[in-house]
């Protein structure tokens, strides 16, 4: 992923200087947990993708740093809202923003990101690129409330869940490739072909996300292990283990589900049943199955380092660790 982030290295250096500014605000609490947040790291795995996808597509022009920096405003207000509402006390190795200043700071200052995005779209001036951020932001909240719809659900299918994952993840990774490509004025088979990248790469990201809450370390991790199960979140690996279980384990895990707060011994059963049934290797097998689809995609381009560089990143997604 280090190579492939090389190739945009300077423009990132832009976007977190872009984030600074960004936050300019009369109120010192929206400065102070927004540049909390931004500074407790992450991949920039998004606002790489806007930049990777542009250059891909031949831009030369300086609009992409700031639309990178709202692609990453986007998801960090995502990030504060979601914390909220699982109760959540890590974010990427530390103290999560709601677990510092409370769950009205955090909801508050995810709102002030959401609006500023819109506001930093609409001086961008590309009303195509604005249509698609701004779709996919109403996607996404839409992708959190089926989430919540969906929590304890046993019955969950593969397809309901991807259909989840698509909203709630996958669908800005897609608008960020897919802004890219505008901004580099590519063909239509083209923009097509990046959009359907985006959203390949953000499914099989999301997958193996399920995964590592059932297998990575918490400091690998930099969230709690085991919080998806506590919140009733019915995620990919356990939705296999359903299918493949008997009755009698099936109501030992909806025992924990049900549960609000888990109790000693209760992660280790449902961790012992998914390990037992295959559930992180049938996972880890469908987000490769992504992958293989995501690279199909940039058959539309020909050879470059821009294109090797999100190859990598598509093989970076199935073999991170946190």
């Amino acid at each position: 992923m280090h190579s492939a982030l090389a190739l945009v290295g300077d423009d990132l250096k832009n976007v977190e200087a872009q984030f600074k500014k960004d936050l300019e605000s009369d109120v010192y609490l929206i400065r102070k947990v927004g540049e909390y947040v931004l500074a407790s790291g992450g991949k920039r795995i998004r606002p790489a993708l806007l930049l990777l996808s542009a250059k891909l597509c031949g831009y030369t022009g300086d609009r992409h740093v700031p639309l990178a920096s709202v692609i990453e405003f986007i998801h960090t207000a995502t990030l504060l809202h979601d914390d909220v509402v699982d109760s959540a006390t890590l974010r990427r190795g530390s103290a999560s923003a709601n677990e510092v200043w409370g769950n009205e700071a955090s909801v508050l200052v995810g709102d002030f990101l959401f609006s500023k995005s819109f506001s930093l779209m609409v001086q961008a001036g590309d009303l195509r690129v604005l249509k698609v951020i701004s779709d996919a932001t109403t996607i996404i909240a839409e992708g959190e409330v089926l989430q919540l719809l969906c929590t304890s659900d046993l019955d969950m299918t593969l397809e309901r869940y991807i259909e989840v994952v698509k909203s709630k993840t996958a669908v800005l990774l897609s608008a960020a490739c897919e802004a890219g490509a505008i901004l580099g004025k590519a063909t239509p088979e083209q923009e097509l072909a990046l959009r359907d990248y985006g959203m390949d790469l953000g499914i099989a990201f999301q997958l193996m996300d399920d995964t590592l809450d059932y297998t990575a370390s918490e400091e690998q991790f930099g969230k709690e292990i085991g919080h998806d199960l506590e919140e009733g979140k019915i995620t990919l690996p356990l939705i296999h283990t359903l299918r493949k279980c008997t009755d009698e384990e099936r109501d030992t895990i909806a025992a924990v589900v049900e549960k609000e707060v888990m109790e000693p011994g209760d992660f280790e059963a449902v961790f012992t049943l998914v390990h037992r049934y295959g559930g992180i290797q049938y996972t880890t097998e469908v987000a490769g199955e992504y992958i293989a689809r995501c690279k199909e995609h940039l058959q539309a381009f020909s050879p470059s380092t821009e294109k090797q560089a999100l190859l990598d990143l598509a093989d970076y997604v199935v073999s991170r660790n946190r």
